[in-house]
């Protein structure tokens, strides 16, 4: 992942919304000496922490990834930059950035065996859908397990705290889209 791409898309995104630093750190919940490093390309932010600013500017969590698209695009895995969390059990691949058209993003996700992913909630009336191409993954939804197989989908509102836990011997791979409404 370019952390200098990422810093470049933040800062820009936080002067667009002529915000200081100070501003950003009260509304996202990250530090302002974080946010810095970040927009200088010093610190290699994690999921959790993108996805804190995103929800507090209120803007996609796939703009500090990738590029706009054109009118249309095709994407494969090994096109991508891979962003790796839970030291490298998940693999996160943005397929399609925000869309303003769709107010949606996809992402394909995988999940080695024994990974556990927290995600913080997101704004109101955004919804996640996740589709289990390989294996099985269970989701906790507000404290509630609900296990997704292959070939099934869940859809939920992800306003709640939610976690993505592959307690499996393989490998588990989905696909997921995020909605936003305005």
């Amino acid at each position: 992942m370019d952390n200098l791409n990422i810093g470049k898309r933040l800062k820009a995104a936080r002067q667009n919304r002529n915000l200081t630093l100070d501003e950003l750190a009260e509304a996202t919940g990250v530090s302002k000496p974080m946010l810095g490093q970040i927009e200088r390309g010093q610190s290699s932010p994690t999921v959790n922490t993108l996805w804190k600013i995103a929800t507090g500017m209120k803007i996609p969590f796939s703009s500090f990834l990738q590029e706009q698209g054109t009118e249309y695009t095709v994407v494969g895995l090994q096109e991508q930059d891979v962003l790796l969390e839970e030291n490298g059990a998940m693999k996160v691949y943005t397929l399609f950035a925000f869309d303003p058209v769709r107010s949606c993003e996809a992402f394909y996700i995988e999940f080695a065996a024994g990974c556990e992913h927290d995600s913080d909630k997101h704004n109101d009336g955004v919804e996640e859908y996740i589709f289990v191409i390989r294996g099985k993954l269970d989701m906790i939804l507000n404290g509630t397990k609900v296990t997704v197989r292959k070939r099934q989908a869940i859809r939920f509102e992800a306003n709640i705290p939610h976690s993505y836990v592959n307690s499996y011997k393989n490998t588990c791979a989905v696909y997921n889209f995020i909605f936003y409404k305005e």
